[in-house]
């Protein structure tokens, strides 16, 4: 009996012995209290390198007992070593805490690819401004915000009406494209006087993509982007007002109010107005330093609650200015006349922009937006009356399999345009303005993101459009994403772009001056070809303080020229 008992008790021995053996040592990884997937777990004297599960579990299968020094890195996070005591027969659950790195980190994209992602996974490089930049530097509107971006110019082309354009890697005004939630509203006319009249208290987010991105966006997209996303109603405050002034004599006024309507349906009001009417010749030379400027832009955005989550807003923008620039005597009774030499532009402008998540089962999006843009304007004697209207509307198919990330998309853009100069006139049309107001853009788009391994991400994209005034356009495009870890990235973007020249609204100083304006041909479009080098590294001190290092090269390219000029055709 008692070597039975004896044998038994061995058996369960070396049983619970064999047990404990098979049982894997097990660490968990979290952050303020949440299990983070694919983090690493490394013990160099051990030679162990793992990822943790969706569970935030590392499940090592046998280690023996003893002091070993584990690191512990995740993307987002700060990188941990310490010193841990394992012991190969316990059962209790090693945790390992680790420490969200920045809010910078945690940012999230559209610009870039048309999808919503994590600024570090875009394989296209996007610089992200929130409110709180703006709330900063302090200014009242978009154009001179963006003076204190890196790599991005505002420059005031003209001394007396102040107009100016954004410039994207050294590259002029024209081949920057803007736009508002994702729209392309601002464009031709409206980038000579619509950039001073986007309110700060309008943007939620901007978003910048410097190079070339023709191949999703179409036309203009030829040295950079930038997209304007407005305020979200449901994320707004339920009142604010914001008001500043300068000892010059601005002053600017920032209102908004958002309510409810019914269940389903949030609405934000906004009102910008401001006002500069002092009169200021610093230098003697008799002609205003400064324009003199009054304007006021109403926005109202709806945002619909949906089932299953899916979007749907509707915003609203009108936009009047009145602004002039020249000899400081000069009042408007003077305007367009040749006793005292003024600049006056008055310009209306009236926007609707809008995205609907279609009720199917694949995730498909429509995007829609119109715009109207009116400016009544004097250069001297000289009027420049104008007119422009785009609508826009886009259909994006948005699909992930396997390793692809798929994009596709068809867009139509119309355009009418007319003004008082040669830009529109046709000697032998019965309808003088009627030769190339109207342009007709549809366009058909596909990209392809593609996980090559988790380090190494390639993506490819190619758009077709045809402009019925200058045909056929091919744009492709070519991107690699290498992440050496999680805080040194290194970027290559190639790609084509192409715009269309309106030379008028581009450079209003051909309308200045005792000069003659003479074009040979139709202008074709601008074509170039852009290469773009970005590496990005964030470095971490003991202390958890971020240092950011961005460095970007690029190249580009220009393949067609703008025009000849022979056989003189007045300015009529």
């Amino acid at each position: 009996m008692f070597k039975i008992l004896c044998n038994v008790i061995l058996v369960f021995t070396l049983s619970v012995a064999v047990k404990a053996q098979n049982n894997p040592y097990i660490i968990q990884v979290n952050a303020e209290g949440i299990p983070v997937k694919e983090a690493k777990i490394q013990i160099k004297a051990l030679g162990i390198k793992l990822h943790s599960d969706s569970n935030g579990i590392v499940k090592i299968k046998s280690i023996k007992s003893g002091k070993y020094s584990i690191t512990c890195s995740a993307e987002s996070h700060y990188q941990t070593t310490n010193t841990y005591i394992l012991n190969s027969e316990s059962t209790d659950t090693l945790k390992i805490s680790l420490t969200l790195i920045q809010e910078s980190f945690k940012e999230f994209v559209v610009t870039g690819t048309l999808k919503t992602v994590k600024r570090s996974e875009s394989p296209v490089p996007v610089e992200v401004y929130n409110r709180a930049f703006f709330k900063k530097n302090p200014t009242s509107n978009l154009f001179d915000a963006l003076q204190n971006v890196n790599g991005v110019r505002p420059q005031l082309n003209c001394n007396i009406c102040n107009t100016g354009d954004i410039h994207i890697n050294g590259l002029e005004g024209p081949y920057t494209m803007i736009l508002i939630d994702g729209m392309p509203i601002v464009s031709s006319l409206s980038t000579v006087y619509g950039l001073s009249g986007i309110p700060n208290s309008l943007v939620e987010q901007i978003e910048i993509v410097k190079g070339p991105a023709s191949s999703l966006y179409g036309s203009e997209a030829v040295g950079g982007l930038i997209n304007v996303i407005t305020v979200t109603p449901n994320r707004a405050p339920l009142f604010s007002a914001d008001f500043f002034a300068t000892t010059w004599g601005e002053y600017n006024t920032d209102l908004s109010y958002k309510f409810s309507f019914g269940k389903n349906a949030d609405v934000l009001n906004g009102l910008n107005f401001y006002h500069f009417g002092n009169t200021i010749d610093k230098n003697l030379d008799g002609f205003t330093d400064i324009t003199l400027q009054e304007r006021i832009s109403l926005f109202q955005k709806w945002s619909f609650a949906r089932k299953d989550f899916r979007a749907f807003n509707v915003a609203f923008r009108y936009f009047y200015e009145d602004r002039w620039g020249g000899e400081t005597n000069w009042t408007p009774q003077f305007r367009g006349g040749d006793s005292i030499y003024a600049e006056s532009i008055f310009t209306n402008r009236f926007e609707i922009m809008g995205n609907y998540q279609l009720p199917v089962k694949e995730k498909v999006m429509l995007s829609f937006s119109y715009n109207q843009h009116k400016q009544n304007s004097y250069y001297g004697t000289t009027p420049f009356m104008a007119e422009q209207r785009i609508g826009f509307g886009q259909l994006v198919w948005d699909k992930t399999k396997g390793k692809h990330d798929l994009l596709g998309g068809i867009a139509i853009r119309h355009t009418y345009y007319d003004d008082n100069t040669t830009a529109t006139f046709d000697e032998d049309s019965l309808n003088p303005r009627n030769m190339i107001s109207q342009i007709l853009l549809p366009g058909i788009f596909l990209q392809d993101e593609f996980k090559l391994s988790k380090k190494h991400i390639v993506l490819t994209g190619i758009r077709y459009d045809y402009n019925s005034a200058h045909g056929n356009i091919l744009t492709p495009r070519f991107a690699y994403k290498l992440k050496w870890n999680p805080t040194n990235i290194f970027r290559f973007n190639f790609g084509t772009g192409f715009r269309v020249v309106n030379l008028f609204t581009e450079d209003h100083a051909a309308l200045t001056g005792a000069r003659e304006v003479s074009i040979k041909n139709a202008l074709s479009p601008e074509r170039s070809v852009n290469f773009n080098i970005n590496n990005l590294r964030k470095i971490v001190s003991k202390k958890k303080n971020v240092l950011g290092i961005d460095i970007s090269a690029f190249y580009t390219h220009f393949t067609t020229e703008l025009l000849q000029i022979t056989n003189p055709i007045p300015i009529q």
